[in-house]
This record gives C-alpha cells, structure tokens and sequence, in this order.
C-alpha cells in the first residue's frame, strides 16, 4: 500500500465505526482498523468518508442567472417564462462560464457523478448543448458529466424542437427528458420520448406533475409506457409533486406501480418548496414527495439540486449533504432505514441514484466531509 486514510468514519454493517483505509495503486485496497504498512499516511481525524456524491438532476446551462430574471410570482409559468426571454441571448461562451461555477461548487462539495439537463429548442438551439459538452470533457478528470436533452418549452406545441433533440442524440447524449405539462396534450411529448428514446437506445428522465392538485397526474401513464417499451430500470421521474398530496391508499398504490415498472424517483426539495403552494393563503403544500415509503418498496429514490441562482430555484450551492438536509427537515426523517431491494430497481444510467457503504473501488470514488466529525 502506497497511502493509508487513518482514522476515518466510514458505515460498516449498518453503523458508523472509525477503521483506516489503505490504498495502493490509485485503489482501496483494505478497510480495517490499525492497518500497518511502510507509507505515506492521512490524517481523517474522525471525518465521514462516503462514496463520491452522485446529482441525478441538474440544469447547468441556466444556472447563475438571476441577475437578469425577475421573479414575483414565484411560479412554474414564470420561471419559465423568464428563462425563455434571457436565453435567446445564452452564447457558448456565456453558458459555459456559468456552468463552470456551479460544476466547480459541486465538485468541492463531493459530487463526482452528475447528470445535467440541457434545454434544446428552437430559441436556444444547440447553444447549450455544445457548452456543456465541452465543459464535460474538460472536467472529465474530476467528475463523470452526462447529458439529457430535453424540451423545457413543450415538444408537439413547439415544432424543430424534436429535430433538435434528435440531433442531441446523435451528438452523443444519452438520455433524453420531457416535461408533458406543457404540451396541450401530455400524453402525446410521452409517446414521443418513449419512441425516440427507443429508437437511439437511450435513458428518459423525465419532469413530472409538476402542480399543486392531484389533477391531470401522469405517473401511471409513464409507469404503463414503460412496461409496454420494457424500459424498466431506464427511466426516471423527476418533481412529482402531485403525489405528495395524495391519501395513503393511493400513494401506496402509485408506489407499488413504480416499483414493479422500474422508474425511479427524483425528489428536488429546494425548487418544488420554492414553485409550490403559490396560490395558498394558509395549509401551503411542501411539494416534496416523502421517499421512505418509495425505497422501503424497492423503487430507486434520490434527492438532487436541480436549478442553482435562476427563476426556478433562486437559491442553492451545488452541495448534495445541504440538500439531504433540508429534505430531511421537511419530511421529518429522524433515522436512516433500509430500503428492501428490488431486481428493477437500479439504474443502467451513469447518474442512478448513490448509496450504500464505502467498499474497494477507485480512489476517486470517495470524498471527505472536512466537518462531519462524529460525535
């Protein structure tokens, strides 16, 4: 072994012990307490190592632009809308330069996976997507980057929107996204991501039920579509806030669907408690869907950032750890639990959702949180 990582906390068998952590060759090659060895040596002093942090759901390419946004109604629409206006005048150069910063946070605060949306449509072109290619591979030393296409401004209601996503795809993107509520009708942008996605072999991750009633919902709908394309383990739903105001039986039963369909869940707790409960004077809705119930019925579940400083999110530092917090203060979640496994619920993506202990893999696959010291 050429490094030792003495006195780290790490979980081991469902607790929290502090052991060491040789590495040999850029590999974990031992995890044990009191490891001898002629090498260089690391102090952990009793810091959390965890694997490297993993954003299933972000959008680098309109982040950091609040300064040119207004933001009064605090809604989906709005956000929308002021976004569409400030990047019809998004450059390469521009785009980049605000992705940099946000990337660069997250990769300070222990991100080392990260899948990012980019807007394709014909107000914007492929101006993100070139941006946020190159920013991958130059940054491709530090973090796996992937890309998802997506139409923020609707599919079939905005035509040259689809060729631009098809074009995406053959640029090398691997999943593709969708956001059906605004589209006039939802159901026809979901056929057509399915069809597409199928075509190129691609993942889909899509926006979902997106609003402040439990009308209109298409969980069940994406659910069916993805058994009838046998995509199972190759899509995921993202904001669903629709189902955080069902009753019990019927979240129990969109969970049981999930499960058994394979589409896993992304919760974004800091944009869905800034979009939601606009329209209510008193009992506001939170919008954050409670993910305990999910995992326990083997659905793969993660909390992610989605938008950093821009109308949808006027807020945020890129840090994971931040994020499971305040996800855990607003769903009341007091302790850790094990979720069940489920044969369909992992991912083939690159940005499927983290978790488990830390175990021997490559060195740059783990992080130490610099002030999560047991106590």
């Amino acid at each position: 072994m050429d490094l030792i990582v003495r006195n780290a906390c790490i979980l081991q068998d469902g607790e929290l012990r502090v052991i060491d952590i040789g590495i040999d060759g850029g590999t974990i090659a031992a995890i044990a307490p009191g490891l001898k060895a002629d090498a260089t040596q690391l102090d952990a002093a009793g810091c959390l190592v965890v694997p490297g942090l993993i954003e299933t759901h972000i959008h680098l390419d309109k982040t950091c632009i609040l300064d040119r946004c207004r933001i009064e109604e605090g809604t989906v629409a709005e956000a929308v809308r002021e976004t569409a206006a400030v990047k019809r005048n998004f450059t390469v150069e521009d785009v980049y330069a605000r992705a940099r910063r946000t990337l660069e946070r997250c990769i300070s605060h222990g991100t080392m996976r990260m899948r990012t949306h980019v807007e394709l449509d014909p107000g914007i072109g492929m101006i993100g997507l070139d941006a946020i290619s190159q920013l991958a591979r130059d940054y491709a030393w530090a973090i796996d980057v992937e890309l998802c296409v997506f139409p923020q401004e609707g599919l079939t209601n905005n035509p040259g929107t689809e060729e631009l996503l098809i074009e995406g795809l053959r640029r090398g993107a691997r999943t593709i996204g969708a956001a059906p509520y605004f589209d006039t009708e939802p159901r026809a942008q979901i056929d057509r991501i399915f069809a597409i996605a199928r075509d190129f072999d691609a993942e889909i991750d899509m926006h979902l039920d997106l609003a402040e009633t439990t009308q209109g919902m298409q969980v069940e709908y994406v659910c069916r579509k993805t058994e009838e394309y046998g995509w199972g383990g190759r899509v995921a739903v993202g904001h669903v806030t629709q189902m955080s105001l069902l009753p019990s039986d019927r979240f129990q039963a969109i969970t049981a669907r999930l499960a058994n369909a394979g589409v896993a869940v992304t919760v974004l707790p800091s944009t869905d408690l800034h979009l939601m409960g606009r329209s209510h004077d008193h009992a506001v809705p939170r919008g954050v869907v409670p993910v305990e119930s999910l995992r326990n019925a083997g659905v793969t579940c993660s909390i992610s950032t989605n938008n950093v400083l821009n109308p949808f999110t006027p807020y945020g530092d890129g840090s994971l750890i931040r994020m499971a917090n305040l996800y855990a203060n607003v769903c009341h979640a007091t302790r850790a639990t094990r979720p069940k496994p489920s044969p369909r619920s992992r991912s083939r993506s690159g940005a499927s959702s983290a978790g488990g202990p830390l175990s021997p893999a490559r060195v740059r696959s783990f992080i130490r949180r610099a002030n999560s010291r047991t106590r």
